[in-house]
């Protein structure tokens, strides 16, 4: 089911989300929140999503297949946390599903390692680099609530394209 997304200005996208206990992930609930995630993700053009980006403040996100070291299935990250593998970042452009037609450039690292909690429980531990690290940091930090336009430079606002 597609969810409808948590836009800025709401509480919840900058309050640190709840940590998710292992049995929490076994639940009907949980498994429909995953589900739920992609294809609400897939369904608005994004990339990673967030939990709390579709008004529930626990510490889970989903980053499109295709961005990841597996390109049959979307990455479930779950209590995630990362650190800097190296001094270097680089700047690219981001905008976000919870802050619409909104973009900005942001320094991140370019490499960093993750940990997290797969959807079934288990650990997770790996090196991500360039686009898929920039992603990782992005809905981490969402699940720490603070969104991109806190650290974005040069931020423009692009008015939809009215269809006719």
């Amino acid at each position: 089911m597609i969810l409808p997304i948590t836009t800025e200005p709401n509480e919840i996208l900058h309050q640190v989300t709840k940590e998710l206990k292992l049995e929490d992930l076994s639940t009907p609930k949980f498994k429909k929140l995953v589900t739920d995630l992609a294809e609400t993700m897939y369904a608005t053009d994004g990339v990673g999503i967030a939990a709390n980006q579709v008004g529930q403040s626990l510490q889970v996100c989903v980053i499109a297949k295709q961005y990841t070291f597996n390109p049959r299935e979307d990455l479930i990250l779950v209590n995630p946390r990362w650190e800097k593998l190296s001094i270097r970042k680089t700047i690219d452009t981001e905008g976000c599903l919870s802050v619409p037609y909104t973009y900005g450039e942001v320094k991140r690292y370019k490499k960093i390692r993750v940990k997290a909690l797969d959807k079934n429980g288990k650990p997770l531990n790996f090196v991500a680099e360039d686009f898929f690290a920039r992603i990782v940091q992005h809905e981490v930090d969402h699940l720490n609530g603070h969104l991109f336009i806190e650290k974005a430079k040069n931020l423009q606002r692009v008015e939809p394209e009215t269809k006719i």
